[in-house]
């Protein structure tokens, strides 16, 4: 059986913790509410996907298909 994979949400979260800049921080950097972002951290919802790509820009994020070579 092989590992199970990480859900994207959780490494975008891990992401987050890893970059060094406050919860607030980022969220005024992304134009979205403290809370939002405190609740999407906390597991308690998600990110509109134009706020995930903000974010992806802001933390410098690529995503890889693994095994693939990005386009």
């Amino acid at each position: 059986m092989g590992m199970k994979r990480v859900k994207l949400s959780d490494q975008i979260r891990a992401a987050v913790d890893a970059s060094g800049m406050s919860r607030y921080r980022i969220a005024k950097e992304l134009g979205i509410a403290e809370s939002r972002m405190s609740t999407f951290m906390n597991r308690k919802s998600g990110l509109r996907l134009n706020v995930l790509d903000r974010l992806a820009d802001l933390l410098d994020i690529n995503i890889a298909r693994k095994g693939k070579a990005n386009p």
